[in-house]
């Protein structure tokens, strides 16, 4: 597959932008194959010795203390070959910075931002020919704030009665407005809302979307087994929600294990639509405890690069590594898919 300047990630953007439909990115993907996420942000500075777990702010902590070492993740990325690459905000929040950093929230904001000009920063520096990367703002959902584990449950969504749904849905945008309105603002490429939990989220930013309608966006969740998202909803029922935008270029899944995601996929095959195409990127297939960290269970990494193939037979347009996965990975995913 040959690249070229006029099919490159930004040119498709700006076009989609333009025609409001997610068909050109399938046109993309016929013409250069899919687009290459990056891996694990937080994986990569902590093997570069940043001390991340247990830290109610993960990776967003180092947009105050050390921004040098995300432009340094960034870089390593993007040299591993990823299309692109994705801010350090999933677990940025004004409200978090503000509790956490002790912060003004005018200082806080301006935090939130500076995640993407460092990524943009990072794009702009890198001599990569006629590659030009994107910039994805990350928005992590709600539960990664209570630092609880609860966004691979959506234990906070699930007990919620029909009769105070609708004020639910009402404050988790009030919760996420901010989020966005700061991305969209410094310049993101487009917004990746990640690691959704349930279909109460999912709704919330699906309909918040609509205040910025300038911005595009995937959305992906995190899901409980071969149909269903965490808080037990069937993954079909997920994408029907995510069909109710036209600013959505993708949906998908992200930090599950790689063999959980040809048969989710399966599972809502018949909604896939040149309209509205997969974004996929699991982790290794270790298994998170809250208390004692990744497990390997003395089994090896479920990631086999190999398994993309199949993703792209299946629709997929997006696909890298969310935990667990890093440079070395994306570049051996890379050359799997577009041999460069």
């Amino acid at each position: 597959m040959k690249s070229s300047a006029k099919n490159s990630p930004v040119n498709f953007l700006i076009k989609c932008c333009s025609m409001g439909s997610s068909a050109l990115l399938t046109q993309l993907v016929n013409d250069e194959g899919p687009l290459i996420l990056d891996g694990g942000l937080a994986t990569d500075l902590e093997a570069h010795g940043a001390k991340l777990q247990g830290d109610p702010l993960w990776s967003a902590r180092l947009l105050h203390t050390d921004p040098q070492a995300i432009r340094d993740a960034h870089y390593r990325f993007l040299l591993s070959g990823a299309d692109v690459i994705t801010t350090a905000t999933y677990q940025a929040s004004i409200p978090g910075f503000i509790s956490h950093l002790e912060v003004s929230a005018e200082c806080a904001r301006e935090l939130l931002m500076s995640g993407v000009h460092l990524a943009k920063e990072t794009v702009k520096g890198f001599e990569s020919g006629q590659r030009r990367p994107l910039v994805a703002g990350s928005v992590g959902p709600y539960g990664a704030f209570l630092h609880d584990g609860s966004e691979y449950t959506g234990a906070y969504a699930e007990q919620m009665s029909v009769e105070v749904s609708l004020i639910y849905l009402k404050e988790l945008k009030v919760w996420h407005r901010p989020q966005i309105d700061c991305l969209a603002a410094a310049g993101a490429d487009l917004i990746a809302f990640e690691t959704i939990p349930s279909i109460k989220e999912a709704e919330a930013v699906v309909e918040l979307l609509r205040e910025f309608p300038n911005s595009k966006a995937w959305l992906s969740f995190s899901c409980k087994d071969q149909k269903c998202i965490s808080d037990g909803s069937l993954f079909a029922d997920a994408v029907r929600v995510a069909r109710r935008s036209t600013q959505l270029l993708a949906v998908g899944v992200n930090c599950c294990p790689p063999d959980l995601v040809e048969p989710l996929l399966d599972s809502a095959g018949p909604l896939h639509t040149s309209d509205m195409s997969w974004v996929v990127y699991p982790n290794s297939g270790e298994e998170w405890d809250t208390e004692r960290g990744w497990q390997t269970s003395g089994k090896p990494s479920a990631w086999t690069p190999d398994l993309s193939h199949m993703w792209v037979k299946q629709g997929a347009a997006l696909i890298g590594g969310c935990c667990r996965i890093d440079p070395a990975h994306i570049a051996e995913l890379r050359g799997q898919l577009k041999g460069r």
